[in-house]
């Protein structure tokens, strides 16, 4: 039983490795308009083929928006599908862009004057993130400008698709780290004055405190903040998604000023929840490009 789970696994990554492979090469034959129009073909295909995903996407959606009907939830998760695929393809594609020029001719870039008042500060950037829109495209954006950020990631359980997203990122000067196994190294790089990029909306294996994620509580890293008031960094939140003219559009926002009491516990968990609130705004303004298949809630509280 367990050698034929293991098999059946290996055979899965096996088809998305080379799937992906394929679907990279092919980006760069097709106009950028087409190919999207593809990607949010086989996003909105997968609707009806993915039943496991499609049903924690409704699910999720639904206890995250109780006021919203059937119908509405339905609609909300089928775009969900679509802009998937989209920004997938865009993240794909963007893996045989050559310079900033070439980039800025899809991706939008507003408020880097904010990283650089954080930057002239001299105590290091955490660009605070999350899994929303072309997520990736916002490390290839900062590493094009010589940002050189220190992404923190779960490594992928397959060996081939991980070494493929470390090569991505990898390409233009961003330095992957791997999530829970580098804490010293992040401290010594904000000391420096470098930057590291942390995604905070995943239920992971990490050091986690619970706060408020859409009216539920939702066991949330506290990397962020415990680096933050470690070392002073200042914490900078950005987020990407595709508007209605098909650019990418990141936005670098002001820092968010850590609260410091004195109270450790306390404050890791006050910050956390501010830093949470933020991202809660921005998954409402643009629900269907959030990873609502993502069990976030999944963790209890004890």
């Amino acid at each position: 039983m367990l050698r034929s789970k293991v098999f059946r696994r290996s055979v899965r990554y096996s088809l998305v490795y080379w799937l992906i492979r394929s679907m990279i090469g092919l980006s760069g034959l097709l106009p950028r308009k087409a190919w999207l129009r593809l990607c949010g073909s086989l996003g909105s295909l997968a609707w009806y083929f993915a039943h496991e995903t499609r049903a924690l996407t409704l699910r999720h959606l639904a206890m995250a928006f109780p006021e919203k009907s059937p119908r509405e939830i339905k609609h909300l998760g089928k775009n969900t599908f679509k802009m998937l695929g989209k920004n997938g393809g865009d993240i794909m594609r963007s893996s045989s862009v050559k310079d900033l020029g070439e980039l800025q001719k899809f991706l939008v870039t507003e408020g880097l004057e904010n990283y650089e008042t954080a930057h002239a500060k001299g105590n290091g950037v955490i660009f605070l993130t999350c899994h929303l829109g072309a997520f990736d495209l916002q490390i290839t954006n900062m590493a094009m400008r010589g940002l050189n950020p220190n992404i923190i990631g779960t490594p992928l359980k397959d060996k081939r698709l991980n070494e493929l997203l470390w090569n991505y990122r990898n390409l233009h000067g961003a330095i992957p780290i791997a999530r829970g196994k580098e804490t010293f190294r992040m401290i010594k790089v904000l000391k420096s004055g470098g930057s590291v990029a942390l995604l905070i909306d995943q239920d992971t294996k990490v050091k986690t405190v619970f706060v408020d994620f859409f009216g539920m509580p939702a066991a949330t890293p506290a990397g962020a903040t415990v680096l933050a008031l470690k070392t002073g960094a200042s914490v900078v939140p950005t987020y990407i998604y595709m508007g209605k003219d098909e650019l990418q559009h990141m936005h670098i926002l002001p820092e968010i000023p850590m609260t410091r009491t004195g109270d450790e516990e306390h404050d890791i968990r006050t910050n956390t929840q501010i830093l949470t609130g933020f991202i809660e705004g921005k998954i409402r303004e643009y629900p269907d490009q959030w990873v609502w298949m993502h069990e976030r809630w999944k963790t209890k509280p004890e």
